[in-house]
């Protein structure tokens, strides 16, 4: 072996081991989330607000991302040195099998950007209430999770399926849908192996879900997470739309982070606040407190960030 190609292998071995080094020693994340912002910022200013303040990552505004070019998007994301946290899902599932049909190539389509811009992480809600049978919904939605998830697949993508919690959502229809992680987390090993949940604090205190079941849940089910807090009111007084600040509320948000410390989790936590009167600050001073309290939970519960 001549000495430059000797000098090329150390240099590669070099930086993998670097690289390596960087991905084992890489923890959870605090990503913005335009909620925190009451949507008042867009792209490309979104993610370098994101980096002024201070924020390791940012959600991705999925279609002016897109406009943009993935080799856009990675570059900038690269230049103000952030990790992209998670696309919104755009599968239109909730209406009717045309609408859902005609929206496949989009997913598709997103699907590859997502691979390509790093980001290989998309995630939705589901609401816990319909007016249609939860028997009769629950075959729908699973037969276009299912087909989304193959889709999703060929790019290695993963989606998180957000259960809801808080009891007016559940009364807000006739009929009751899926509302507990458990029951959320059966459904989605249903729809595919890269199907998993987008647990979010909030939703998971008004579920009634514990610590045991993230560990149970494992790293490879939790595809994204939401942080924020609750106020100490009865379910009945509980609006989803009025959320505390991480910190603020009565959430157990230590044991939160220790669970999703313990299962190995790694990506990100994107702060969403409704409410709290955020809409009267500037979008930079909501940005600030939001990742100001959320750093004050993780250096309560002893858990590294970043």
């Amino acid at each position: 072996m001549i000495r430059r190609d000797a000098l090329k292998l150390l240099g590669a071995v070099a930086g993998a081991g670097a690289l390596a080094g960087e991905t084992a020693a890489r923890h959870m994340f605090l990503s913005l989330n335009s909620v925190l912002l009451s949507g008042r910022v867009g792209w490309p200013e979104f993610p370098q607000l994101a980096a002024k303040v201070g924020y390791p990552g940012c959600d991705v505004m999925l279609d002016p991302a897109m406009k943009a070019g993935d080799e856009a998007t990675r570059q900038l994301f690269d230049r103000l040195r952030l990790r992209p946290a998670v696309i919104e899902f755009p599968g239109d599932f909730r209406k009717d099998d045309a609408a859902f049909r005609a929206s496949l190539p989009k997913v598709e389509q997103a699907s590859r950007f997502a691979a390509a811009t790093g980001c290989p992480r998309m995630m939705t809600y589901i609401m816990p209430s319909s007016d249609t049978p939860e028997d009769e919904l629950r075959r729908v939605y699973k037969e276009r999770f299912t087909q989304s998830a193959g889709v999703l697949a060929k790019s290695g993508v993963r989606l998180g399926l957000e259960f809801l919690g808080p009891l007016h959502l559940r009364k807000q229809f006739r009929y009751e849908f899926i509302w507990r992680m458990n029951d959320m987390l059966e459904f989605a090993k249903e729809c595919g192996a890269n199907v998993g949940l987008t647990l979010d604090s909030w939703h998971w205190h008004h579920a009634g879900a514990t610590t045991e079941d993230i560990i149970a849940a494992g790293r490879d089910r939790i595809v994204h997470v939401h942080f924020n807090d609750s106020p100490n009111l009865p379910p009945e007084q509980i609006r989803d739309n009025e959320r505390l600040l991480p910190g603020e509320g009565v959430i157990n948000l230590t044991g939160f982070l220790k669970a999703l410390q313990t299962i190995g989790y790694t990506d990100a936590l994107s702060v969403e606040v409704f409410g709290r009167g955020l809409n009267k600050m500037t979008p930079e001073a909501a940005a600030r407190q939001g990742l100001e309290a959320s750093l004050a939970v993780f250096r309560k519960a002893g858990v590294p960030e970043g």
